[in-house]
């Protein structure tokens, strides 16, 4: 890996820039209002210097919108002309600009209407498929994590307390702070739901230094201590035989 801390000189700034960029949670505060959308998605390639003229500019930004479901016609707007899913899609064609391997999505579709985020969420499981870009999905609505994830991290006040593959962390959670979220889960059964009890999560804070990840299951840590790992794998034992 690559510790972003210590990177000084601006070339390699921009390296690594390039490989890596963000999709803000906000479609309203992330655009800047006093720039038209052909300008607002060309940013990366102006600065990275990827287009070869104005003209081959021009076809870059109007080949992205068209990735992302808009228009030409919509290069010559400024982004108050637009919904929030628009806005957001305008986003998504601005991180892409710079063929980039890995994005950051920071709450994507927390801002937009319920009828919107599911088609936002599939233009960015689309562009995975078609792009082979890494997302790093941010985001607190468990059923929507389920949906679009491989794999899951759980944090608890800035700490990963457990990762692993996503069917895994659902069907087998194995931390006391992942089991208290997907307890509170609605249930779209009424009876269910009256029924069902949920998990209550106490941190045990004193033990805290004591932990790390510890690999439970294959590609499945959590955090614990060495006695807490131990119980874990015996109980994966028991429930095996």
């Amino acid at each position: 890996g690559i510790d972003i801390q210590k990177i000084r000189k601006r070339k390699a700034l921009l390296k690594f820039n390039k490989k890596i960029q963000m999709i803000f949670q906000d479609p309203y505060a992330s655009l800047n209002p006093r720039l038209k959308v052909m300008d607002i998605v060309a940013e990366g390639i102006d600065i990275h210097h990827l287009a070869t003229d104005k003209r081959d500019r021009k076809k870059r930004v109007y080949d992205l919108l068209e990735t992302v479901g808009l228009s030409k016609e919509h290069a010559n707007r400024y982004p108050h002309e637009f919904s929030g899913g628009q806005r957001q899609r305008i986003g998504i064609a601005r991180a892409l600009a710079v063929e980039p391997e890995f994005i950051i999505a920071d709450e994507p579709i927390s801002a937009l209407d319920v009828s919107i985020q599911a088609q936002v969420v599939n233009l960015l499981l689309k562009l995975q498929r078609e792009r082979g870009i890494t997302f790093l999905f941010i985001a607190h609505d468990l059923s929507m994590v389920k949906y679009i994830s491989d794999r899951i991290a759980v944090m608890h006040f800035g700490k990963i307390v457990e990762i692993g593959p996503a069917e895994e962390i659902y069907q087998n959670p194995l931390h006391d702070y992942t089991k208290s979220l997907l307890s509170a889960i609605p249930q779209p059964d009424p009876e269910s739901e009256r029924s069902r009890k949920r998990f209550s999560y106490i941190d045990d804070e004193a033990n805290n230094h004591l932990r790390q990840l510890h690999e439970i299951r294959p590609n499945h840590f959590v955090f614990s201590t060495e006695e807490e790992a131990a119980q874990l794998r015996e109980n994966k034992l028991v429930t095996q035989n």
